[in-house]
């Protein structure tokens, strides 16, 4: 066997992702606020790009490249019927809208959409100083924790020292201290507080889970930073399976309950594809285009400047400008194309929601959609992000109609959400002198067809911004007041 040195010839095969397809993948993450911002500076940096209302008559030449525009909402004509109705997201060849016979719209009703407008909730100062008045025992109580309040930053913990409050207001340190204490009763559980520790406590106190042991695990935080688990576990002394139910109950906490409410207006939210009823009784789909400008190639401009292109430089930057004008606009009209067939499969599959409501939202997964429009799973996730739908029942980001889902009684499995639904009405209508606990909406569930475990309903619970029965106990009870 030889060991020299020698040269051989081999021939691969291997996939090289080009600039132009890397931005196109990028596109598809976008969403048309951003596409608009990315399409005004294509406009700055490409002469011959132009807006279609802006686009202007020419004379044709053979020299002159053919006139490229891009529709907000134009599509291929291969509609992919769906199941229940093959006439289903036909082309209407006048609007570029698609129908989707998939029945009639119902009025909006139990949904937290997002609605297309700003809004004006209140502050964390103001939602606490609202809560002031019902608990305090006397005016003067309540006056030291409507200072305390006023000393909370946007996150929720006391920035001061409690004794500089009491040296302000001429109180005893003591006093500023009951005044605090009735200031950490209010919501957002963890506010008021004067460290992370101190934080995470209140939280552990109300989820009735503050034993010895949590207590242990919350004062030593910078063990659990530094990843010292088996320190800390022999600390707590629990065994393993114990251990990390207290770190799974310990993430569950916000260490910024101050957070959870906004200074002022919340950003409007664009919707970037549109669904309304139509008038056989099923869908239209189609992409917003108030956001999204029509582009075409400015047809006078190029045979301007190639009449005064004369050197190979200039003749070869024209042709370059050209290419990336008609990739452009090519690449948002495949965008808008994948975006409604992306928009198409959802209303399909999620049928019930848009008819009756998100009791009847399906478990669905980035797969299931790939697999209907014959696309890679990836192409579905980047086109979901940041993308809004608008139905009657409201503004939904796309990303809401991809849930897991629970075993349920008619066989085809219930969407976590539509679970979240069924629980926000228990508890809605739960008695106040009678509230639910976890294992009691777990048989109220079950009556209902869903078959979920105790830690599951607590689980989504959380998720869905329910409180725990001694939170929705000492709400209703205020409320009352």
């Amino acid at each position: 066997m030889s060991l020299g040195p020698r040269l051989d010839l081999r021939q691969s095969q291997s996939l090289v992702m080009t600039p132009q397809l890397q931005q196109a993948i990028k596109l598809l993450a976008l969403s048309n606020l951003e596409i608009e911002t990315f399409v005004g500076d294509a406009l700055e940096s490409n002469p011959l790009l132009d807006v279609g209302d802006q686009r202007r008559e020419a004379d044709s030449g053979e020299d002159a490249p053919a006139p490229e525009e891009h529709h907000a909402d134009a599509m291929d004509g291969d509609s992919g019927a769906l199941d229940i109705d093959e006439s289903a997201l036909d082309r209407d060849h006048d609007t570029g809208d698609w129908s989707a016979a998939s029945g009639s719209a119902a009025g909006a009703d139990d949904l937290p959409g997002l609605e297309n407008e700003s809004g004006d909730g209140p502050t964390l100062a103001e939602h606490l100083h609202a809560q002031i008045g019902p608990v305090a025992a006397d005016e003067r109580q309540a006056l030291l924790a409507h200072a305390i309040v006023d000393a909370i930053d946007e996150a929720g913990y006391l920035s001061i020292k409690l004794r500089e409050v009491a040296e302000l207001l001429g109180v005893g340190e003591s006093e500023a201290e009951q005044a605090l204490e009735l200031v950490q009763t209010l919501d957002p559980t963890g506010v008021g507080a004067r460290s992370l520790s101190e934080c995470l406590a209140l939280q552990a106190r109300e989820a009735d889970r503050y034993d010895p042991c949590m207590a242990r695990l919350i004062d030593h935080l910078d063990w659990l930073a530094r990843g010292d688990f088996t320190r800390l576990r022999k600390l707590c002394n629990v065994d393993e399976d114990d251990f990390s139910d207290m770190l799974a109950e310990l993430r569950r906490y916000d260490p910024k309950p101050g957070l959870q409410y906004g200074g002022g207006a919340s950003a409007p939210v664009v919707p970037d594809v549109l669904l309304a009823p139509s008038d056989e009784g099923g869908w239209k789909i189609r992409i917003n285009r108030d956001t999204l400008p029509r582009l075409v190639v400015n047809r006078d401009y190029f045979l301007e400047l190639k009449q005064d292109c004369s050197d190979k430089h200039s003749r070869g930057w024209l042709s370059e400008k050209l290419a990336d004008a008609k990739w452009l606009i090519k690449a948002l009209d495949q965008r808008q194309k994948t975006i409604l067939k992306v928009a198409r499969a959802i209303v399909k599959a999620q049928d019930g929601f848009f008819r009756r409501g998100v009791s009847e939202l399906k478990p669905l997964t980035l797969r299931t959609v790939a697999e209907e429009i014959e696309m890679h799973e990836s192409t579905v996730s980047r086109v979901t992000s940041n993308k809004y739908l608008h139905c009657p029942r409201g503004t939904f980001e796309l990303k809401y109609f991809f849930s897991s889902g629970v075993s349920s009684s008619d066989g085809e499995g219930a969407s976590a959400e539509a679970v979240k639904a069924a629980i926000r009405g228990l508890t809605d209508a739960e008695d106040p002198k009678k509230i639910l606990s976890d294992d009691a909406l777990v048989a109220l569930l079950k009556e209902r067809g869903f078959d979920v475990a105790r830690r599951t309903v607590a689980k989504y619970r959380e998720a869905a911004g329910i409180g725990s029965s001694v939170q929705r106990r000492r709400a209703k009870k205020l409320a009352g007041r």
